[in-house]
């Protein structure tokens, strides 16, 4: 199975410090739609793994962060592909789960929902948090410099970190490899 999990604010959409808290601002960052269509169309399983200490903060509920995944889904249907299982995070960051990231606990859903081994498969993020939380379960960390990512190239990033521009130039990698 080719498998790309990704995270989601700052990835697929445009980030805010103040929260994405309606579909309204669920805002496609240019390119990433299209991305994930076409590595779905050519074979590849595309997942998400999103913290959403929104919920725990109150500022938007469950059905509508269900609502802002369904614009997801259908935007990239629009285009041919599909999104795979989207998980998320609804606690705040001292809430003591195991599935805020830095922690894996999602990204093991993910491959417990599959059957697959993370080791090796790709975990695009734009902040240190994901790219530990891919470290922590042998993912492959990948940095795009969308969202939080230039901030976070500046505070240093793990060796062995992989740094593409955006998620349509990780597509552009994954498509000509194979």
């Amino acid at each position: 199975m080719k498998l790309v999990i990704l995270d989601r604010d700052g990835v697929i959409n445009e980030d805010s410090d103040a929260y994405i808290k309606t579909v309204d601002e669920w805002i496609p960052i240019p390119g990433s739609i299209a991305a994930i269509a076409r590595l779905s169309k050519a074979g590849w399983t595309v997942a998400v793994a999103t913290n959403q200490s929104g919920l725990a903060r109150g500022y938007y509920d469950v059905a509508t962060l269900e609502a802002m995944h369904a614009r997801l889904r259908q935007l990239v249907a629009e285009q041919g592909g599909e999104v795979g299982l989207i998980v998320h995070c609804p606690h705040g960051p001292d809430d003591g789960c195991d599935c805020r990231k830095p922690k894996p606990g999602m990204l093991q859903q993910i491959a417990a929902h599959y059957g697959v081994d993370l080791r090796g498969v790709w975990f695009v993020g734009d902040s240190s948090g994901d790219l530990e939380a891919a470290l922590a379960v042998d993912c492959q960390a990948v940095l795009v410099k969308t969202g939080k990512g230039q901030r976070t190239l500046a505070k240093g990033v793990p060796t062995a970190t992989l740094i593409f521009d955006d998620l349509a130039a990780i597509a552009d990698h994954l498509l000509q490899q194979e």
